[in-house]
Parts: structure tokens; sequence; C-alpha cells
């Protein structure tokens, strides 16, 4: 079974998205201070540590890629609260820059953990 998984992780299609998901939460985590938003001190904080965490699941999918269902539903978890965060914690700050960012973020989060999901299963 360790065998399976291991030759899951190989693929260049695991390793692809893999690396975009490690890519888009080190976005998240530094997207206040591109895009712009970072006196908003809330959602900074919030897109700070939700990019992080995302990036730490992304880099965890190759290691142990037996766990990677639970992994990839914590990493579409993740994308949703980002989509969803600005209306939670942005506060009366100008929000149209962080809606498009987590939003956009957000989508490609559970794109990516659906589709970790979806390749894991389809190599069991």
């Amino acid at each position: 079974m360790r065998a399976q998984y291991e030759r899951a992780a190989s693929t260049p299609v695991a390793q692809g998205i893999e690396g975009l998901s490690l890519l888009t939460g080190l976005y998240l985590a530094v997207s206040p201070w591109i895009v712009g938003f970072n006196g908003a001190t809330t959602i900074r904080t919030n897109n700070l540590i939700t990019g992080l965490a995302l990036a730490v699941l992304a880099f965890g999918f190759g290691s142990v890629y037996e766990r990677t269902r639970g992994m990839s539903m914590a990493a579409a978890a993740i994308g949703v609260w980002t989509i969803i965060a600005p209306f939670v914690v942005a506060g009366n700050v100008d929000t149209k820059r962080i809606i498009i960012s987590n939003a956009i973020a957000g989508g490609v989060a559970v794109l990516l953990g659906f589709a970790t999901a979806a390749v894991g299963r389809m190599r069991r």
C-alpha cells in the first residue's frame, strides 16, 4: 500500500498540484503586502496565518501522501474560509481588493485541495 502512495506522490500531476498549493499558500500569506491592504490588521493577520497553514499542508502532501485525503479536505476548508474571511473579519476597510484577492486565492486553494484528493483516490 505504501508503494502505491509513493507512486502516486511521484507523478508529475501530484507534484504539480503540491507545488501550486504551496505557492497559493505563500501568496495568501504575503497578499496583504502585495495587494496593499496591510493596514487592515485583522484580515492581514488572518491571511498570514491561513496562508502559512496552507503552505505547511501543501508541503506535507508529498511527505505523507497516505494522509493526503484528510489534508486535502483541510486545504479546501482553508480555501472556503479565505473566500468568506473578508466579510467576517475585514471590518470597516475598503474591501474590494481584499475580496478579489481572497476569492481568487481561496478558489484556487479549494480546487487544488479537491484535485489532491482526486489524485490520491485515482492511484489507490
